[in-house]
């Protein structure tokens, strides 16, 4: 089984032992000043080590000028050789080959960095930066093109088998090949022909420096997804002329964040089907020769076979997957796909990066705590084996409890409900959040694998707890929905979570009130109950510090459904609510039902019932504060690691 993403490979000269690639992603890992820490080492080692025949670095800049970041690894000097040799180093000694991205941002990168505005295909007003980049002149594209001929050797030096140019995600050199970008009259502008000729005379001089057997990978977006910007009849093209200057292999991933009509596929989260971008690679892969890669939420092993082996790519690239779970071509390997740590496309942590004061930590997962924490966080046998009793099933309380059966503990895990998962299990309701399911599943597999007690069914109680002689508690009981005290005239009222585990039948034209996650993704649930939905939120904005705060609010558009901000719930009325808003009083009538969706409070009942009974109590995750599903997992982890 699997055997088509576990065969061999080959990019250019560079033979791999399988299709599994980790593709280049911005991990936060390095230091401050750009600089190869333990930090970074051990990120990268415990991927090669895990199984992946091709890891591609994370970006390195060709020039000062084009940093995206303060800590971005670079290139542009013979200087940084030495350093750069300890990553290939780390990667080929865990069984990997190692490909180095080349990048230059263009109007991306960060004039803060260096000083300067930053610098473009073409002088188009860019919305990010609030400035109009300068337009490189014709005599400092070809500076340029020597500049990342000069990178690919130094990369070839410092021992990498490869390099990849990042051509795509709006950065520079996608900023000469798409129409969205380039208004230049020169001979790097106007037809395809002309927009491709700064990219492929980067490859025809990584060739002349290196040697026409040193392999180049070419990244680029399949479709730019947004108005005006290259699609995917134009990149077939684009492709041809790369693989004729001599690219080795085509990376096709997807889109151009924060461009106008963008729909976001560059940084896919949960709302973006599985293997959505699979068609873009085939497609491309019959207008070429050279080995394609394909990338985005591929995240199912019997995906990435089944796209070997219907031909739609030869490659597949694992992002946020390979962030989950470093070991996951291992486990395929031998067979152990249940116990593959999953991405279920939250992106909670994995787009997590320091910022120039380098306290924010490196990216991680909100499934895997030990993800991007390598070097401080490791599963070593504990010194004496305890009794331990978890109370709630959650999946806080699922991770603590298999964490520490792993050191060596005995564990009763109690839940006082007949499956596990907790609200994790009412997440997963929502349309596109099945992965919460899949989430469950993995914590039940390594409870099962390490001898986890797990008794559902079982309310616990102090006596119980008592009784259990354990060494020992930790409380992961959760949370439960807040309620709103303003006066009710007769609407029915329900919590949002009693709509989602069917504990009550929604009615057929709904207010919700709060815009948080839930509140929202209640909605979207509702739509395909066919309801007629209102959300109100008090605050000026909803969805806040939401990833999937765009899709999710297009969807809800699209299903008609009535966003309302500003807007307090001051009383609920027989068929609706009367509000407050800065403009006034307002009332909505129509409804036949109103669902709360307004916050959390812990539940926390034992703790002081135990107190004095038992040696060591512990509180986790929503027991000790009501946050998110990240929270209380990263605190049942470092808690069992401790113990």
């Amino acid at each position: 089984m699997f055997e088509n993403v576990l065969k061999k490979g080959k990019i250019g000269s560079a033979e791999l032992k399988n299709r599994f690639v980790m593709p280049a992603m911005g991990a936060g890992h390095s230091e401050v000043d750009g600089s190869i820490g333990d930090e970074l080492l051990e990120y990268y080692a415990a991927r090669a080590r895990g199984g992946f025949g091709l890891i591609i670095t994370e970006y390195v800049g060709v020039d000062h000028f084009g940093m995206g970041a303060r800590n971005e690894l670079r290139i542009y000097s013979d200087d940084y050789i030495p350093e750069l040799r300890k990553l290939s180093d780390v990667v080929h000694a865990g069984g990997a080959k190692v490909f180095m991205q080349l990048h230059h941002g263009g109007k991306w990168a960060d004039p803060h960095i260096f000083g300067q505005p930053t610098v473009s295909a073409s002088a188009i007003t860019w919305h990010i930066r609030d400035c109009v980049p300068r337009e490189l002149t014709t005599e400092e594209v070809y500076d340029l093109i020597e500049k990342w001929g000069d990178a690919a050797l130094r990369a070839k030096n410092a021992g990498y088998d490869g390099v990849e140019l990042h051509g795509a995600h709006g950065y520079l050199l996608p900023q000469f090949m798409s129409t969205y970008t380039n208004r230049r009259v020169d001979e790097f502008g106007g037809d395809i022909t002309g927009r491709a000729r700064f990219p492929t005379d980067v490859i025809k001089n990584i060739k002349q420096k290196c040697g026409a057997g040193f392999p180049v990978i070419v990244r680029i977006s399949g479709d730019e997804t947004a108005v005006g910007a290259m699609r995917i009849n134009e990149t077939r093209v684009m492709a041809k002329l790369l693989e004729r200057a001599g690219a080795d292999a085509l990376h096709i991933s997807a889109g151009m964040p924060s461009a106008y009509g963008d729909k976001g596929y560059s940084l896919a989260p949960y709302t973006a089907p599985m293997g959505f971008n699979t068609y873009s690679a085939e497609e491309i892969k019959k207008s070429v020769k050279i080995p394609i890669i394909t990338v985005g939420r591929i995240v199912d092993p019997a995906m990435a076979d089944a796209v070997i082996e219907d031909g739609m790519a030869d490659f597949v690239a694992l992002g946020r997957a390979s962030v989950a779970d470093p070991e996951f071509p291992n486990k395929v390997l031998e067979g152990r796909i249940d116990e593959i740590s999953p991405c279920i496309g939250c992106m909670s942590l994995c787009l997590a990066g320091p910022g120039p004061d380098g306290i924010t930590p490196g990216n991680s997962c909100a499934l895997n705590p030990f993800s991007g924490h390598e070097t401080d966080m490791k599963l070593k046998p504990a010194g004496k084996s305890k009794k331990l009793v978890i109370v709630g099933g959650g999946v806080g309380g699922l991770e603590a409890a298999w964490v520490a059966a792993a050191r060596g503990h005995k564990v009763v895990l109690l839940e006082k409900k007949g499956k596990p998962g907790g609200q994790a299990y009412t997440a997963a309701v929502p349309p596109n959040k099945q992965g919460f399911v899949l989430a469950i599943k993995y914590y039940m597999t390594m409870c099962k694998k390490y001898g986890v007690d797990i008794r559902l069914n079982t309310e616990a109680d102090a006596d119980t707890v008592v009784s259990l002689e354990p060494d020992t508690v930790i409380l992961s009981t959760g949370a439960v929905p807040a309620g709103l005290q303003v006066p009710n005239d007769g609407i029915a009222v329900s919590q949002a979570a009693d709509i989602l585990n069917g504990e009550t039948i929604p009615g057929k034209k709904v207010l919700v009130v709060g815009g948080g996650l839930v509140g929202l993704e209640t909605a979207d649930f509702l739509l395909t109950q066919m309801s007629s939905v209102t959300v109100v939120e008090m605050s000026a904005q909803v969805g806040e510090d939401l990833v999937v705060k765009d899709a999710l609010l297009k969807t809800l558009r699209d299903g008609g459904v009535n966003v309302m901000v500003n807007t307090r719930v001051e009383r609920f009325t027989r068929d609706g609510a009367v509000c407050s808003t800065p403009e006034g009083e307002i009332t909505i009538s129509g409804c036949d039902m109103a669902i709360l969706a307004v916050g959390a409070l812990p539940y926390n009942p034992l703790e002081e019932q135990l107190r004095g009974r038992v040696p060591e109590i512990h509180v986790i995750g929503d027991a000790a504060e009501a946050r998110r599903v990240k929270d209380a997992v990263r605190e049942g982890a470092e808690l069992a690691v401790r113990i």
